[in-house]
């Protein structure tokens, strides 16, 4: 049974996103703040974390980074309205989603599935490698390498890098992005698609400010040119 750890300072909402997990078939672990967060995450080891940014002590936005500082663990935040500043801020940490508070708990448990379906690899990245100029990836390992040595890369940034290779060329919409990579097929906001790109490229290109294979197309998307 798939775990996943709720974070958040206010017991209601832990209530609430727990019990929708559990109806739906997950187990839900439960903490009120970064410390006991921690301990859970060491000790139960979950498969993703559903996680408050504004904490006492110890605030989500710390937490993600020693999350990243340690695995590739999903990690979806929960924000407050208009706080677009934690929201940019947390998806450059390494979260791989987020959800604006108030939200609805069927919509975070879509967000929580279809994030578990990407790290999972459920439409499965079988054991192909691709490569393009110094950079390959391996589809079955999902582990990246440039020039031979390692990049470390979040589950989202190596499922979009991943489609992107596997489209040389073909220019794609934020949108487009945020359906066949991120699973979402309503509105939302495709800024996440841009703070991806910018970090992949910092990864991945030897100038991120000129990439070499990153491209953007003005006013429609992004390819990726091998």
């Amino acid at each position: 049974m798939t775990t996943v750890l709720v974070v958040d300072d206010e017991p209601i909402v832990r209530d609430v996103v727990a019990r929708y997990l559990r109806r739906d078939g997950f187990t839900a672990l439960e903490a009120e703040d970064g410390e006991g967060a921690r301990r859970l995450i060491e000790t139960h080891d979950p498969e993703l974390v559903v996680l408050d940014v504004m904490l006492p002590g110890v605030d989500g936005l710390e937490l993600c980074r020693w999350i990243r500082g340690r695995s590739s663990l999903p990690v979806i935040l929960l924000t407050a309205r208009g706080e677009e500043a934690d929201r940019i801020v947390g998806l450059e940490l390494g979260a791989d989603d987020y959800v604006t508070k108030p939200f609805s708990p069927r919509e975070l448990i879509a967000r929580v599935r279809a994030v578990l379906r990407r790290t999972a690899g459920a439409d499965a990245h079988t054991t192909e490698r691709l490569a393009f100029g110094e950079i390959v990836l391996d589809g079955a390992s999902r582990l990246a390498t440039r020039g031979g040595e390692p990049v470390t890369l979040t589950a989202r940034e190596f499922d979009l890098l991943w489609f992107l290779a596997s489209h040389p060329g073909r220019v794609f919409s934020r949108d487009q992005l945020m359906d066949r990579v991120w699973g979402y097929s309503t509105a939302v906001d495709t800024g996440t698609v841009t703070v991806h790109v910018r970090r992949l490229r910092e990864k991945i290109e030897a100038d991120p400010a000129h990439p070499r294979h990153l491209q953007t197309v003005w006013s429609v998307g992004y390819r990726l040119d091998p």
